[in-house]
C-alpha cells in the first residue's frame, strides 16, 4: 500500500494530502525519513573531499527534508486533534527523534568539519547570508557539546532523551487534564447570549443536554467575567489554574522538578554558571540581569496599578453582601462590572461588533494595504473540517499558502500558535512556505456567526503578525527562514501586527454587528479605544509573575520543590493576593514543553519594540504609511535570521529603544 508520506504529492502546492493520510503511516514513514536521514548524515562525515560550504553546511541545511515531510503533518494533527493513538506515537516517537538529534548536534566528524570551515571562514568567499548560517552552524555544535569528551556527549545524548520525553508527557497531561474537566451549568442568570450560545455548542460536543464550562479560554474567562455564581466561578477558575496539579499520572509536578535538574546539569555540562546563562547567551537580553532589570522596571508601577485597583473591586464585592477580601476568582467579574460602569463598555454590547470572519478579512486588510498581498480561498483536504486554507499572492505571484484553525474541540491543545508546515527557502528552488494559525475560539451553534472578545481579536492578529514573518520570509536557507530568530525578537511581528487591530478605520470598516451589519457606532469605537490600558495592572503583574518564576528556575541551582520557588519568588516580589501567575508551573507549557525556557520575558522585550515600532508608523504617515511598511518588510520580515536582531532593528528604525514606550503603551507612565 502506498504511504502518502513517502511519496509527493498530488495536491495543489504540494501540501499534505490529509484526506489519504491516516495514524497506520506515520510510523513506517518516520522508519523511512529517519533512515534516509541518518544515511544523508552518514555520508557528509565519510565525505573524503575537504570540507567546503556545499559539501558540508548546505548538504546539512537539505539533511531533514525527508523528517519535515513526515513530522510536519504529525505533529500538527497531533497539536490539533489529539487521540489515544496520537499520543502513543508521540510518546514513542519523542525519545527516537531525540536521539537522531543528539546523534547529529555530537557527532565529532560534522563538528569538525564544520569548525574547520569556521576557522577557514575569511578565504572561503562566502556571502553575508552563508556567513551568517555558517555562524549560527558552528554555533550551535558547539552549544550542543560536540566538542565535549566522549563521557560528556554520552551524558549529554541520555539528559536530551529524557528531557524530551519529559516534555512530551508534560503537554500531553495538560491535555488530558484540558479535555476530561467539565462543569454543567443548569443556572443561566446573569450570562449573556453569547456565552450561553457558546456553552451550548460546547456541551453538544461533549454529549451533554445542560450547557457547559470547558477549560477553553473562550469559555471560561468570559464565565468568569458574566457569572454572579461566586461559587461556580470559584471552581471553573480553581479547576483552570490547577491544570496539571490534580495529583494522580496527569500532575505535573514531579516532571517540572526533573526537568530543571536535568536543564540545570546540561548547563553545566556545557561549562554554563546556570541554565538561564547557556540560554540568554543567544539571546537579545544576553543575561539574566538584563531581563531581571526590564521586568523590575515594569513591575514597579504595574503593582501599584493593580494594588489600587484591588482596592476598588474589592469594595463592589463587599457591597454584594460578600465579607472578607477579594479572591482571584472575583477579579474578572467585579473588573467587568467595573469597565462597563467606567467606560460604558459591556462585553454583551461588544461582542457582535467583532465577527471572526470579519477579523480574518480585517487581518488580510491590512496586509494587503500594507504589503500588497492578496488573499484567494483554496477549496483543499484539510486536516479537519473546520480549518480553511487560502492561496496568498502579489501581483499575481505566488507567495505562500496559509491555513487557520480557529475553534476550540476535545484533542486540541490550548492556546493559540503560529507554525509552518513548510518553511521558505531557495536553496533546494524557490520553495513557498506553508503557514498555519491555530487558535481556540468558541465555536458558535450551527448558522450562528463566530464572535469573538477584543482580547481574540487581538490573538487573532497576533497569529497572523507571526504568519507574516514566515509568509514574506525572502532567504536562502531554511535555517534562518522565518521566524528562526531569537526568542526575544520573534515576538516583535506578532505584537506589533496587534496595533493595526486598534486603527479607528480598521474598525470602523470590519466591526460591523452580526445582526444589523453596520459599523461600530462612533461613540463605542471611541469608549474602546480609550479603555485599551483598562485593568492592565492585573494583565502586567500576572505575566511578570510567570516570567520571574520562569527566570529563576533557571537562574540558579534547580529548585527540589518548584512549587515552594514558586511561591517564594511571588512573595518576594509582592505578588496582589488576588493576582495568581498566567501560568502556575503545573500548567507553564510555555516553559516545559514549548521553547520559552528562560525566556517567558521575551514577549515583553519584544513589546518595548513593538510600541516603538508602531511609533514610527505614527511619526511617518500614518499606520499605513508605504515607506514604513517597505522597510518593515526589507529589515524585519523579510530577512529572518540573517543578522543579529539588533542590527535589523536598527536598520529599520535607526536606534533600539527604551522602555518608555511600553509604560506608555500600557497606561502605566504615570502610576506612582
Amino acid at each position: 500500500m502506498t504511504n502518502p508520506l513517502l511519496t509527493p504529492s498530488d495536491q495543489p502546492f504540494d501540501l499534505p494530502d490529509f484526506a489519504a493520510i491516516t495514524d497506520e503511516h506515520f510510523s513506517p514513514a518516520l522508519d523511512a525519513a529517519e533512515s534516509e536521514t541518518r544515511a544523508t548524515i552518514a555520508e557528509i562525515e565519510a565525505n573524503p573531499e575537504a570540507p567546503s560550504f556545499a559539501n558540508t553546511i548546505e548538504a546539512l541545511e537539505l539533511a531533514d527534508k525527508p523528517l519535515n515531510d513526515v513530522l510536519g503533518p504529525f505533529f500538527l494533527l497531533a497539536a490539533v486533534s489529539s487521540t489515544p493513538e496520537r499520543e502513543k506515537l508521540q510518546r514513542a516517537f519523542s525519545p527516537r527523534l531525540s536521539a537522531l538529534n543528539s546523534d547529529i548536534s555530537l557527532s565529532t566528524a560534522l563538528f569538525e568539519r564544520v569548525n574547520t570551515l569556521w576557522e577557514g571562514r575569511d578565504s572561503l568567499d562566502l556571502t553575508e547570508e552563508q556567513s551568517r548560517v555558517l555562524y549560527l552552524t558552528h554555533r550551535s555544535f558547539r552549544r550542543s557539546g560536540a566538542g565535549l569528551d566522549e563521557a560528556g556527549r554520552k551524558r549529554l545524548k541520555q539528559i536530551n532523551t529524557a528531557l524530551s520525553e519529559k516534555s512530551t508527557a508534560f503537554g500531553l497531561n495538560l491535555l488530558a487534564d484540558e479535555r476530561e474537566w467539565v462543569m454543567p451549568v443548569s443556572d443561566l442568570k446573569g450570562l449573556p447570549e453569547f456565552l450561553v450560545n457558546a456553552m451550548k455548542s460546547a456541551a453538544e460536543e461533549k454529549g451533554s443536554d445542560t450547557p457547559v464550562v470547558t477549560l477553553s479560554r473562550s469559555l471560561v474567562v468570559p464565565f468568569l467575567q458574566f457569572s454572579p455564581n461566586r461559587e461556580q466561578r470559584r471552581k471553573a477558575y480553581e479547576a483552570w489554574t490547577s491544570r496539571g496539579a490534580g495529583g494522580g499520572k496527569t500532575d505535573n509536578r514531579a516532571l517540572a522538578a526533573e526537568m530543571l535538574a536535568l536543564r540545570a546539569e546540561r548547563a553545566g555540562l556545557l561549562g554554563y554558571d546556570s541554565f538561564a546563562d547557556y540560554r540568554l547567551e543567544t539571546e537579545m537580553a544576553k543575561t539574566p540581569d538584563a531581563v531581571r532589570n526590564l521586568l523590575q522596571a515594569v513591575w514597579s508601577p504595574a503593582r501599584a496599578k493593580a494594588e489600587a485597583d484591588a482596592k476598588v473591586l474589592e469594595r463592589r464585592l463587599h457591597a454584594d453582601g460578600f465579607d472578607g477580601p477579594l479572591e482571584p476568582w472575583d477579579w474578572h467579574y467585579y473588573s467587568e462590572a467595573r469597565r462597563k460602569e467606567e467606560h460604558a463598555l459591556d462585553e454583551a454590547e461588544l461582542k457582535p461588533f467583532f465577527q471572526l470572519d470579519k477579523m480574518i478579512e480585517a487581518a488580510f486588510a491590512c496586509a494587503s494595504r500594507l504589503f500588497g498581498l492578496e488573499f484567494a480561498p483554496l477549496d483543499l483536504p484539510l486536516h479537519h473540517p473546520d480549518a480553511r486554507a487560502w492561496e496568498v499572492t502579489r501581483d499575481g505571484e505566488h507567495i505562500a499558502v496559509f491555513i487557520g484553525d480557529y475553534f476550540a474541540r476535545g484533542g486540541k491543545r490550548s492556546g493559540a500558535w503560529c507554525s509552518a508546515l513548510r518553511s521558505q527557502q531557495k536553496l533546494a528552488g524557490d520553495i513557498r512556505p506553508h503557514v498555519i494559525n491555530v487558535c481556540n475560539f468558541a465555536k458558535p451553534p450551527a448558522g450562528q456567526p463566530a464572535l469573538l472578545s477584543y482580547d481574540d481579536a487581538r490573538t487573532l492578529f497576533h497569529e497572523f503578525g507571526h504568519a507574516l514573518h514566515q509568509m514574506l520570509s525572502d532567504v536562502t536557507y531554511s535555517s534562518i527562514s522565518g521566524t528562526s530568530v531569537s526568542r526575544d525578537f520573534v515576538e516583535l511581528p506578532s505584537q506589533l501586527y496587534e496595533h493595526w487591530l486598534e486603527v479607528p478605520e480598521v474598525l470602523q470598516e470590519f466591526a460591523l454587528h452580526a445582526e444589523t451589519g453596520k459599523p461600530m457606532p462612533d461613540d463605542l469605537l471611541q469608549r474602546v479605544l480609550d479603555a485599551a490600558t483598562y485593568d492592565m495592572g492585573f494583565s502586567t503583574c500576572e505575566f511578570i509573575g510567570s516570567a520571574l518564576v520562569d527566570l529563576e528556575f533557571h537562574a540558579g541551582p534547580p529548585p527540589a520543590d518548584p512549587m515552594q520557588k514558586q511561591a517564594e519568588v511571588l512573595e518576594e516580589i509582592g505578588m496582589p493576593r488576588a493576582i495568581r501567575m498566567r501560568h502556575a508551573t503545573p500548567h507553564f507549557a510555555h516553559i516545559f514543553s514549548g521553547g520559552y525556557a528562560s525566556a517567558y520575558y521575551s514577549y515583553m522585550w519584544s513589546e518595548v519594540m513593538d510600541a516603538d515600532a508602531f511609533a514610527a508608523f505614527e511619526e511617518a504617515g500614518g499606520p499605513f504609511d508605504p515607506e514604513m511598511a517597505k522597510s518593515l518588510e526589507a529589515n524585519i520580515l523579510s530577512a529572518g535570521g540573517t543578522q543579529e536582531p539588533e542590527a535589523l532593528y536598527t536598520a529599520f528604525r535607526g536606534r533600539l529603544p527604551g522602555v518608555e514606550a511600553l509604560l506608555k503603551g500600557r497606561g502605566l507612565d504615570d502610576v506612582a
